[in-house]
C-alpha cells in the first residue's frame, strides 16, 4: 500500500488482536505495538449488547498513566468498514492520537467514547475481554499490562 491509500490506526481493544480486525478489515497489517501516555484503559463505554467496551481515558498525568496497543496500516476503502462496525458517530467518535513507539512518535487514528455512551458501571462480557487479551498477548504488550487487563471483572 502506497501513503494515500492506507491509513495508520491504533487499536487498544478486543482489535489488538490481528484475527478480529482482519475478519474486519482483510488489509490490515501490523507495523508496531506503542503506547499512549496520559491515559488509562477504562471498559466504560456502552456497547449496543449493554455491556462495557474500551477507551482510552485522559488522565492527570500520573508517570503510569499509559495505554498500550498496535499500529496497523489499514487501506482506506476499509475505513466506512470499521468506521461501521465501531460505531462512528454513535458510540466512538474519531481521533487523531500520538502513539510512542521504539522508531519515534506516530501520528494514528483511533476511536474514542462519546461522553454520552460512558457509565463506569459497565463490565464487559467474558469473550470480549478474551479479544482484548489474546490481542495483548499476541503483540507481546508488558507482562503487568497483561495482568491488569486479566483482573478486569466481567458482567456476570
Amino acid at each position: 500500500m502506497g501513503c494515500d491509500d492506507a491509513y495508520t490506526y491504533f487499536a487498544y481493544g478486543s482489535n489488538m488482536s490481528s484475527q478480529r480486525l482482519r475478519q474486519r478489515t482483510p488489509s490490515a497489517r501490523t507495523v508496531s505495538i506503542g503506547r499512549l501516555p496520559g491515559h488509562a484503559l477504562r471498559w466504560h463505554k456502552l456497547g449496543r449488547d449493554g455491556s462495557g467496551k474500551c477507551d482510552i481515558a485522559k488522565c492527570d498525568g500520573q508517570a503510569d498513566d499509559v495505554v498500550w496497543g498496535v499500529l496497523y496500516r489499514i487501506a482506506l476503502a476499509e475505513k466506512p468498514i470499521l468506521d461501521r462496525i465501531e460505531g462512528l458517530g454513535i458510540g466512538y467518535e474519531e481521533e487523531v492520537v500520538r502513539v510512542e513507539t521504539e522508531a519515534g512518535p506516530v501520528a494514528a487514528l483511533t476511536y474514542k467514547a462519546k461522553s454520552g455512551r460512558i457509565d463506569a458501571q459497565l463490565r464487559p462480557l467474558a469473550d470480549y475481554k478474551r479479544h482484548v487479551l489474546r490481542g495483548a498477548k499476541e503483540h507481546g504488550l508488558p507482562v503487568a499490562y497483561r495482568r491488569a487487563i486479566e483482573r478486569v471483572a466481567v458482567a456476570s
